[in-house]
């Protein structure tokens, strides 16, 4: 099964960006519809983005619409998150996940430890 980790999280003032990454190992990565999640305390997690095996096809949450973009490397087993904007909602413990999936919403198989973003006003 394919192993993820995700970098690229910290502390960002309102308006700020990040790059967060996710490297895969363990699998053909480009086998696997890549997606970002998030859980803020005391909520649930929710759907952020999600990229298709050959990155033709993406998809956003309403909330990160225009303000985030989300990108793979095949060739680096890697994927990306571009979040600029911040806002102090978007606070919240960010998880890559992989599936071998048609449904960029899931069900996914495969989950990352997570990266923390938090945003200050």
């Amino acid at each position: 099964q394919v192993q993820l980790v995700e970098s690229g999280g910290g502390p960002v003032q309102a308006g700020g960006s990040l790059r967060l990454s996710c490297v895969a190992s363990g699998r053909t990565f480009s086998a696997y519809t890549m997606g970002w999640f998030r859980q803020a305390p005391g909520k649930e997690r929710e759907f952020v983005s999600a990229i298709s095996r050959r990155g033709i096809e993406t998809s956003y949450a309403d909330s990160v619409k225009g303000r985030f973009t989300i990108s793979r490397d095949n060739a680096k087993n890697t994927v990306y998150l571009q979040m600029n904007s911040l806002k102090p909602e978007d606070t919240a413990v960010y998880s890559c996940a992989a599936g071998r999936i048609l449904n960029l919403k899931g069900p996914y198989e495969a989950w990352g430890q997570g990266t923390q973003v938090t945003v200050s006003s």
